[in-house]
């Protein structure tokens, strides 16, 4: 027997329902309109949803006006494209938050691909009327780990080595031409489209303490081949915070060959003195949140569920009050953030 989602919803009644506030429409009106709204402007409504249940455009413009109930198969494959929830759709209160996981691996899922999909999600973000990026850091977001090529590589071998530990990296020592042209293209491709979106990054100072220790274990390891190779690096280092300071100071984002003043505003920067967060990037549209959690290094999950999205977009919003605003602002503040962040690099230059 089909069970349709109408009755599915009757079948939950007696439950209790969620804390959050839902618009007052039936649930396959309320999942339509959470479609359109994580929708480009320039994506039809009746054409995706045809797509993804393989219909008809008629039978999809039915099932939108609520002529056609959504079975239950249906819904299943709507909220699983569009990364919903069904609880939330139903209504049903839950403690349970659903996540998507994307892990990089040397097979199924190589670094190449994750770079084409970060650069994709960017571009989907900076396709609506209202956008933001929100960036609570403990180290360096990823996005400012491309601006200079010797930085580039160097990211490069060590995610492949001792990250993902791809084989082909086993036995290499690091080389400042390790990395691919098509890696290097697409790694500064993702920061351009980053550049274009609006967004908000909370900073501390212990976020560059990561990527230090990264070059001096690999000093201690004996990877690299000279004293030279490792000035490289912390040169290159020390430029992309110079390039940092000089877009919080602007306000905006752009590439190290780019004039700021030909750049919109669209850049601010708290410098957090109080707690050393996590690294969470929240994407902020229309009408909708997601949220990105990144675990070992490159990996995250992630999820659009309102009960999860919704209080942590009011946590970010009470930390910024916490924190200092340094962008534009605050000349005090940001020379003595960035002060502290070069000195740091500038204590470990004299050791080589």
């Amino acid at each position: 027997m089909i069970l349709f989602l109408k009755e599915l919803v009757v079948a939950f009644a007696n439950r209790t329902p969620a804390t959050p506030t839902m618009p007052d429409y039936s649930s396959q009106e309320f999942l339509f309109q959470r479609i359109k709204e994580l929708l480009p402007s320039t994506e039809s409504l009746v054409d995706k949803v045809a797509e993804v249940l393989h219909i008809s455009s008629d039978s999809a413009y039915r099932r939108i006006r609520g002529e056609t109930p959504v079975v239950l198969d249906e819904a299943r494959e709507l909220c699983g494209h569009f990364k919903l929830s069904l609880d939330q759709l139903l209504n049903v209160q839950s403690s349970s938050t659903l996540f998507q996981s994307v892990r990089v691996n040397t097979q199924s899922y190589k670094y190449e691909q994750y770079l084409k999909d970060l650069i994709k999600q960017v571009q989907y973000a900076g396709s609506f009327n209202k956008k933001e990026i929100i960036y609570r850091t403990k180290d360096m977001p990823i996005f400012h780990n491309f601006y200079y090529k010797p930085h580039i590589a160097f990211r490069y071998f060590f995610w492949m080595k001792t990250v993902i530990q791809h084989p082909d990296f086993a036995n290499r020592d690091f080389e400042l031409d390790c990395v691919p042209p098509e890696i290097e293209k697409l790694s500064r491709d993702l920061v351009m489209e980053y550049n274009k979106v609006p967004s908000t990054e909370i900073w501390n100072t212990e976020c560059i303490n990561a990527a230090i220790a990264q070059i001096e274990f690999y000093k201690d390891s004996g990877y690299f081949a000279s004293a030279a190779d490792i000035r490289i690096i912390y040169d290159a280092l020390e430029e992309t915070f110079v390039h940092l300071k000089n877009e919080v100071e602007y306000g905006c984002k752009f590439m190290p060959e780019e004039n700021p003043e030909s750049k919109k505003i669209n850049f601010k920067f708290f410098y957090n003195r109080a707690v050393l967060g996590d690294n969470a990037i929240m994407v902020v549209t229309d009408h909708a949140k997601r949220v990105f959690l990144n675990y070992d290094g490159l990996n995250f999950i992630q999820t659009g569920d309102e009960t999860f999205c919704n209080p942590f977009y009011e946590d970010l919003q009470s930390q910024m009050k916490k924190a200092t605003l340094i962008s534009q602002t605050s000349e005090k503040q940001r020379n003595s953030f960035f002060n502290i962040m070069l000195n740091k690099i500038s204590e470990r230059k004299k050791y080589l």
